[in-house]
């Protein structure tokens, strides 16, 4: 498809429009009967039309927090599966985190996942760089290096552990301030972790399960903003989940200090009443926290203190999820089902509307990371990175028709609201009438 027009979409959720795109590019829009399109320089002559009928269009979605498993760890997912997985959940941008195997430290392995991201044409994949070597927490990884190879890393995370030791995250952060990168931390203290199983609260106790302190989070994420405003660096905290977080990250932001976070769908939806079922689909990292903290996020994801949604899509074999809890990976996939989630909590309650998604899943993000051509406006002249959605949409959820290669989803069995309809990565569909092209 070289030439499209959306016809009969609402922008941003807004008025409903026309959208004319050729090429790689939206050429024009505009409302709905304003312009000819068979008019000198926008003939939509030969254009393939959708009749979107009022669905939402938006800006093609960004992820900046997604594990793609390859290399090392192919029964879980490949950088094919993932985006594919991606672009059916409406992403067109997605950001890889660093725990392969081997780990990607180096320029090398960054520029491997990279490269596998162009050929699999789905989504741009923009690798993560590990923050130390091997994820150990003891030497800085080749930061510059990653940055400076064709990949061109800005954003660097030991995602999956802690950088524990205030001086590497202190020399961390003042070495990707010479390039404008930012450090995505793993909030999680390891002392005050071991053996923990699921939120330390009132379930913990009654099922005998080793808990989770909010403090573990909050202590890290203190000592993080601080060292951010002394060095004059960028911080972005992985996975927020506690109410004492965000006020952590609203007193750091009052303060003028360079702080962004993220939380997951998983985290504005499920409380760990859950875990009483034993079951170790609900079994993640951070764990699922308690009501009270589930509002305290979405109240926070709405005035902005938390900037951006992340699904920290964590893909496992099924038998890493199959046996019992103790044995069980932490972990759940979630690009597919990311803006339903994101409808139910956020928009179906009033906290945003769909200008608001636009922002905490497509501005913000793409913003954060420094993703080129993301993230952008849908008008005249910016890149055709699109997705339409059918907020009207009920279905039941069914990972037998998920695209991505592992099937650990929460939702099994739960209707969402929404579905992507189509999406376009520079004006080409990857996704047509919900199916991946």
């Amino acid at each position: 498809m070289s030439k499209i027009l959306i016809r009969g979409a609402k922008v941003l959720g807004g008025e409903v429009q026309d959208v004319l795109i050729d090429a790689e590019t939206v050429v024009a829009t505009a409302r709905q009967g304003e312009i000819d399109w068979s008019g000198t320089g926008l003939s939509a002559e030969g254009a393939t039309v959708i009749e979107a009928g009022g669905q939402i269009l938006l800006p093609g979605l960004v992820d900046l927090h997604t594990h793609l498993r390859e290399p090392g760890r192919e029964d879980s997912e490949t950088v094919l599966t993932g985006t594919r997985a991606a672009a059916s959940g409406g992403y067109t941008s997605v950001f890889a985190m660093a725990n392969t195997h081997p780990v990607a430290d180096t320029a090398g392995v960054v520029e491997q996942v990279w490269r596998l991201g162009k050929e699999s044409g789905y989504c741009d994949v923009q690798p993560i760089g590990a923050v130390t070597v091997g994820l150990e927490g003891k030497k800085l990884a080749e930061l510059g290096a990653m940055h400076d190879s064709a990949a061109g890393v800005t954003v660097f995370s030991d995602d999956g552990k802690c950088v524990d030791d205030a001086v590497i995250m202190r020399r961390a952060l003042e070495y990707v301030k010479a390039f404008g990168g930012v450090v995505a931390q793993h909030a999680q203290e390891p002392r005050l972790t071991e053996g923990a199983q699921m939120n330390e609260g009132i379930v913990s106790a009654e099922l005998g399960l080793g808990g989770w302190p909010a403090v573990a989070e909050e202590s890290i994420i203190a000592r993080d903003v601080l060292l951010a405003e002394h060095v004059g660096s960028r911080v972005h905290i992985c996975h927020l989940s506690t109410a004492g977080s965000v006020e952590i990250v609203r007193w750091a932001k009052s303060r003028g200090i360079d702080v962004t976070a993220e939380v997951t769908p998983h985290h504005l939806l499920l409380t760990d009443e859950l875990v009483r079922s034993y079951d170790p689909v609900y079994k993640v990292n951070p764990p699922l926290r308690t009501e009270k903290d589930v509002l305290a996020l979405r109240e926070a994801l709405a005035d902005g203190t938390i900037d951006i949604v992340a699904t920290d899509h964590a893909p496992h074999p099924h038998e890493d999820k199959d046996c019992e809890w103790a044995a069980a990976a932490m972990g759940m996939v979630g690009l597919e089902t990311a803006l339903s989630v994101v409808q139910q909590t956020m928009v179906e309650t009033g906290l945003l509307d769909w200008a608001g998604v636009a922002d905490r899943m497509s501005f913000a993000p793409a913003r954060i990371g420094r993703a080129t051509g993301h993230g952008r406006p849908v008008s005249a002249g910016e890149p055709a990175n699109l997705t339409l959605v059918d907020p009207a949409y009920r279905g039941v959820v069914d990972p037998a028709d998920f695209a991505s290669r592992s099937r650990n989803t929460p939702y099994e069995g739960r209707e969402l609201p929404g579905r992507v309809t189509h999406t376009f990565l520079r004006g080409r569909a990857t996704v047509v009438d919900g199916k991946l092209a």
